[in-house]
């Protein structure tokens, strides 16, 4: 048996379903050593490590390939597909090509855009791959050799440089000035200073593990060499494919509602086909094939079989308006489930804030000021207790501080784009910044020597030229630069200073400290030991990656919408919470910690779920839980973010929301919509919109079906009746395809209702139809039908033939379908300012009279349709007086409803 490393590469937590590693960021360097069997100073010898190759496999990340084919298939296995199959197979027996063609066609789109969808998430999870290096320094046999990636193996000894992607998941065992960004996992863009040092909690977050190096981040500075713990799908990066392939698709909640409605509906229409088939076979009101004629026509004209293409044709229209809105939706009903959406949880840096830190106070002995000015390319200016500071040159501290911020400060901006872009560090961004937005001028001074940052001794220092004199300008740590006053003879206020730092830091301020000191005209190099001596401690400033001014009225406005939002970040949590609290998140913000998350199960983390709108220093697995947890409580969750780490929970949300510009290919493939401008108040503008699109959804149904319902009941009435039928066959499909081509899309261009914003996310557990649509449905259906039936029954008894009574009777059921719309465009009288806001509907019924009187009047089509030419008064005007009778009926019920509403809302008031 072939000898295995002791330690795993993952175990699991007894709580929850998250991986993590046995601690190994807790272990000293001889343990270490011990449990990898390895060396730290040679590595591992060729023979072992080809042995852990082959016990551990290759260091890649793998996926099992699904087949094309089988995906294609795959999305013509539903309820809904089954319903619109038969229902094409009906039309086409009953040779009614064109309804067969739509609907054939509807479900070869529909299932076209699952199979992309599916596609685009397998997609995602090639990009997750492709972010592993493909070579690395490794030492072996106490040679350093480049070494194929995937060749490594837990135990060998990585070697780190400035530039070099991390190939596996380290743990550090010497690190010089080594800084490395970890973006891609934790979402936060400063990189992170390390160390061999071990560290003595057992429980220590992502973002925390100071030892630890983890595949596919990169190094920013300085050098290392670290110990492979885990490698391919055991690393971090692994774990969030893992993820990825770990969520399954979702029907999105109006595919949900669309599913059971088109089930109840085909069963009620099929049940009640059979009871009348049974009927009427026992009464032998006709002949077998007249009544079997009679049961398929009562199906196919009942069977609203337009409701799918006219719900997508709303989707598409919804999507093309988003897309103008820079809003980009990769599938159709997405776009709705926005309109449903009660949480959206968001990233924090880039999304809420500019992602580009900066300088918002600024404290020395003397006093405390504020800076204005949010992002790189935003002019800024200084000001006392809110009022403005025009001379700040003449206050000599602050003008000693913003100088020494310019001077040490390596960072630089530059134009792409037309956006300011930073090389350098994040935080000597934000001096830079300062010293621009206060200076306007390039620092002036000539530099002798520098300093660069160590973690070691936290400061950095850089010896300038100054009108013919010498000085060391510092910055750095404050407890640092105070404890090197206080060793070299200085008598700092630590008490004052301690006090003003307290107050940064609780606002989740980065704090820096700046100051000088007077060195001899001689000096050439900066000596380390001699800083500190007759040293000037000038100020303080705090830094912080500030909440972009756009988002804090966009949050109010999704509050006021019933919509709650979260910040889902990898930062820290005093950070995280000072933000929410400036974009007025909420009232009494709690946070919670990925570790403090870890510690739960998944019903505990579900029930407690709801009491916490900041969850700070998260894993991507902590942010998968939480999107899992939401959902279990019954919201429809909305997630955004711009990272890999964001990748399984923007897969695992109702819809997940990736960032365009600064948004990594992972993140937009595994998300439902994209931001092109990266604005987080486009979110507002899609959930409006997608609010829009399901009123004119609501409204499609609803006008679709009670028309579509008269049709079949004049069938219904006809046979219990024992009468003559008025409608032939063949009208009954004209009416539903003409219906289809033409009025029933008049929603899509209907305006967004007043109040729309209000109302709050619908209820999607009560399906589409509420019962006053349900009582609406029958009584419109009974109207339009019974009124046609005692039409015809009239006028044939007044000597009017029967063809011609049937034409009669197909106009009334088209004037009867025009006034109805009118009735339920919108909550309004129907006569009142909203009445032209459609103009789209106009047209729309003009070409569909246009289309009457081509059946009525063209010699082909009377012989298809069985209709004849009819004069004006049958054929037209008393349709046309029919098709009023239910404008003012259906008028008046609207009416007393909201009379109805206003009562009782009235009453709750009281």
């Amino acid at each position: 048996m072939k000898d295995k490393i002791p330690p795993k590469q993952h175990e699991k937590t007894k709580k929850g379903d998250n991986s993590t590693y046995q601690y190994f960021w807790s272990k000293t360097n001889e343990e270490l050593e011990k449990e990898f069997k390895t060396d730290l100073n040679n590595g591992l010898t060729a023979e072992e490590a080809q042995n852990r190759l082959k016990n551990y496999g290759t260091n890649e990340l793998v996926q099992k390939k699904r087949s094309n084919w089988v995906l294609f298939f795959k999305q013509f296995n539903n309820s809904i597909i089954y319903i619109l199959t038969a229902t094409a197979i009906i039309t086409f027996v009953l040779n009614h090509y064109p309804d067969s063609i739509v609907i054939s066609a509807v479900i070869i789109a529909n299932a076209f855009i699952g199979f992309f969808q599916e596609i685009s998430a397998d997609n995602a999870l090639d990009k997750i791959k492709d972010l592993l290096v493909l070579k690395s320094y490794v030492v072996r046999k106490g040679r350093r050799t480049l070494l194929a990636a995937k060749k490594i193996v837990p135990g060998d000894l990585v070697s780190l440089e400035a530039g070099d992607s991390v190939p596996a998941d380290l743990r550090l065992i010497t690190a010089d000035n080594l800084k490395i960004q970890e973006a891609v996992l934790t979402g936060e863009t400063e990189p992170l200073v390390k160390s061999e040092t071990a560290l003595e909690k057992i429980e220590v977050p992502l973002a925390e593990r100071t030892n630890m190096a983890f595949a596919s981040t990169a190094v920013t500075s300085g050098s290392g060499f670290g110990i492979a713990v885990a490698t391919g799908m055991n690393t971090q990066i692994g774990q969030i494919q893992q993820d990825v392939l770990s969520v399954k698709s979702r029907p999105t909640p109006l595919m949900k509602n669309l599913g059971r409605l088109g089930i109840a509906l085909s069963l009620s229409i099929v049940f009640l086909a059979g009871i009348l088939f049974l009927i009427g076979f026992y009464l032998e009101v006709y002949s077998l094939p007249v009544l079997l004629i009679s049961i398929i026509t009562l199906i196919v004209g009942s069977m609203p079989e337009g409701m799918p293409a006219s719900v997508s044709v709303v989707l598409a229209m919804g999507t093309r308006k988003l897309t103008q809105k820079n809003a980009i939706v990769k599938t159709l009903p997405a776009v709705e489930t926005l309109g449903a959406v009660d949480i959206v949880n968001t990233d924090k840096t880039g999304t809420l804030t500019k992602n580009e830190m900066a300088v918002t106070d600024v404290v020395t002995s003397d006093d405390e000021y504020e800076i204005s000015g949010v992002g790189y390319d935003t002019p800024g200016g200084i000001s006392n207790q809110q009022k403005k500071v025009n001379s700040w040159e003449n206050i000599s501290s602050l003008k000693w501080l913003v100088e020494i911020a310019g001077q040490t400060s390596d960072a630089s901006f530059h134009k792409e784009n037309g956006n300011w872009v930073l090389t350098g560090e994040p935080t000597d961004g934000a001096l830079t910044g300062l010293y621009h937005k206060l200076a306007g001028k390039e620092p002036g001074p000539t530099e002798v020597d520098s300093l660069p940052f160590d973690s070691a001794f936290r400061y950095s220092a850089r010896l300038v030229l100054q009108n013919g004199k010498k000085l060391l300008l510092v910055k750095g740590a404050p407890q640092t630069l105070l404890s090197l006053m206080e060793e070299k003879g200085g008598r700092p206020d630590k008490n004052f200073w301690n006090s003003k730092i307290k107050k940064l830091t609780k606002q989740g301020k980065r704090v820096v400290a700046l100051g000088y000191q007077k060195v001899s005209a001689g000096t050439a190099q900066i000596n380390p030991q001699e800083i500190g001596y007759n040293f000037n401690f000038i100020g303080l400033v705090g830094i912080i990656d500030p909440p972009r001014s756009e988002v804090k009225d966009a949050i109010k406005q999704l509050r006021y919408a019933g919509i709650k939002v979260k910040m889902i970040t990898g930062d820290d949590p005093d950070t995280a919470l000072a933000i929410a609290e400036k974009l007025e998140m909420g009232g009494n913000l709690n946070a919670i910690t990925g570790p403090e998350l870890e510690k739960m199960s998944e019903k505990e983390l579900a029930e407690r779920i709801d009491r916490y709108a900041v969850f700070a220093r998260t894993t991507p697995s902590d942010k998968l839980r939480i999107v899992r947890a939401q959902q279990k409580k019954g919201h429809v969750v909305s997630m955004t973010g711009d990272g890999v780490n964001d990748a399984s929970a923007l897969k695992q949300a109702d819809i997940g929301v990736a960032m365009g510009i600064k948004g990594t290919d992972v993140a937009k493939g595994a998300a439902d919509m994209v931001l092109a401008d990266d604005n987080f108040t486009t979110i507002l503008s899609a959930v409006k919109e997608g609010r829009h699109v399901f009123d004119n959804i609501q409204k499609t149904i609803r006008f679709l079906l009670p028309t579509s319902f008269a049709e079949g009941l004049i069938v219904v009435f006809s046979i219990l009746l024992n009468q003559e039928m008025p409608l032939y066959p063949t009208q009954l499909l004209w009416i539903n395809m003409v219906s289809a081509l033409t009025i029933q899309f008049a929603f899509i261009f209907e305006p967004v209702e007043a109040g729309i914003m209000a109302r709050g996310p619908r209820n999607i557990k009560r399906g589409i139809l509420t019962k006053a649509d349900v009582f609406e449905i029958a009584y419109v259906s009974v109207l339009i039908s019974s009124l046609g039936m005692l039409a015809y029954e009239l006028v044939t008894r007044q000597g009017v033939s029967p063809v011609l009574g049937s034409t009669m009777t197909l106009n009334i059921i088209i004037f009867g379908k025009v006034f109805y719309l009118f009735n339920i465009r919108n909550n309004h009288p129907v006569f009142s300012r909203y009445f032209f806001k459609n103009r789209m509907a106009f047209y729309i019924i003009a070409l569909l009279l246009i289309l009457q009187v081509g059946i009525i009047y063209l010699p082909s089509m009377q012989k298809i349709f069985h209709t004849g030419t009819i004069g004006f008064v049958y054929g037209w005007f008393l349709p046309a007086g029919v098709g009023l009778i239910v404008l003012v009926v259906t008028e008046l019920i609207k009416f007393l409803k909201s009379r109805l509403y206003n009562t009782l809302l009235k009453r709750k008031k009281l």
